[in-house]
């Protein structure tokens, strides 16, 4: 009996001491924080003001395609590794340059706080790290644009909206928070916007026959036809119908933006074929416009293209941020 107990005593503090172990090596990972599209660079100020810091901003501060004025890919913060401890660790996107070490560059989740990426870029020397940045410029950005689109679909999903109209017209559900609202709706088109301090992010959803668009030179020119074309039939300006001083009817709506370029390329929405169209609209005979990112989603089994669109009115202000939202929206596509 008193061999039992004296066993019982001896297994209890072996296990209560591996319990107390484990609990003391356990690492409490704390939620990231920082603003959207603003990345740490931890790095010494020699080397930032140097080469190494030259490429990095040409890597994550070049301009983005398709806003009305230049405005960077990202909002870079430089943090010297002396001070790089505590709560500034906890940034979502870091990016490391670690010298004099074994050249590579790692992809790492999680490392400080979570959601959170860190990039560590190293080399033995400058030119080998300044290399490897610019050889791994297309995966650095697009890693920290996954990480800032999927943040701000988990600050959306805080407030989901409750519409059931676009399943049941369209056939597919699409994630917004409910601060949109819809503006306008019929069997195949819906207009959704929500207001912002300086006017308004908008999405335009609506399909199209599949023999409408077809991958040949002239894929751009198809695109932007469809979209003017439904643009002009549901986006009317604010004069729309009224008289001018010379008593004529004014016909106002929104139309791309001819002068600028559109940019297209094709990119993967809900498992499906997608090709996305960057650019600048405007309001016929109104002082209005703004960017837009227009999908064109193939759907061949329903036999259709299904369009979603998301365009911002914010003048006198930064649009990447709100650009970022709608992209993020319209990434939640499925089609049923």
């Amino acid at each position: 009996m008193m061999r039992n107990i004296l066993f019982s005593a001896i297994l209890l503090t072996v296990l209560v001491s591996c319990k107390e172990k484990k609990s003391s090596d356990d690492k409490i990972i704390l939620d990231s924080s920082g603003n959207i599209n603003n990345v740490s660079v931890v790095l010494d100020n020699e080397l930032w003001d140097g080469s190494i810091g030259e490429t990095i901003r040409n890597v994550l501060a070049a301009p983005i395609y398709g806003l009305p004025q230049d405005e960077p890919m990202f909002t870079i913060s430089q943090i010297p590794p002396s001070v790089f401890s505590d709560f500034v660790t906890k940034n979502r996107t870091i990016l490391k340059i670690e010298i004099k070490k074994e050249a590579g560059i790692d992809i790492l989740n999680n490392v400080y706080a979570q959601p959170q990426k860190v990039i560590v870029v190293s080399g033995k020397t400058r030119q080998e790290i300044i290399d490897i940045i610019n050889s791994n410029a297309p995966k650095i950005v697009e890693t920290f644009r996954k990480e800032e689109l999927a943040e701000r679909l988990r600050q959306m999903n805080k407030s989901p909206h409750t519409y059931k109209s676009i399943q049941e017209k369209l056939g597919l559900t699409i994630q917004f928070p409910s601060a949109y609202r819809i503006a306008k709706s019929s069997d195949n088109f819906f207009w959704i916007r929500k207001d912002i301090t300086t006017g308004t992010t908008n999405l335009m959803l609506f399909t199209v026959p599949f023999n409408d668009i077809k991958r040949n030179d002239s894929l751009a020119n198809q695109i932007i036809k469809i979209r003017d074309s439904v643009a002009k039939q549901h986006i009317r300006g604010r004069q729309d119908g009224e008289m001018n001083a010379n008593g004529e009817k004014i016909e106002s709506y929104m139309t791309t933006e001819k002068a600028y370029a559109p940019f297209v390329k094709e990119t993967i929405i809900n498992n499906k074929p997608t090709i996305e169209t960057k650019g600048l609209w405007d309001l016929k005979q109104d002082f209005m416009g703004g960017p837009f990112i227009n999908y064109a989603i193939e759907d061949k089994i329903n036999k259709r293209w299904v369009i979603v669109e998301g365009f911002a009115f914010a003048p006198s202000v930064e649009k990447r941020d709100y650009m970022l939202e709608l992209e993020a929206i319209i990434r939640t596509v499925k089609i049923d």
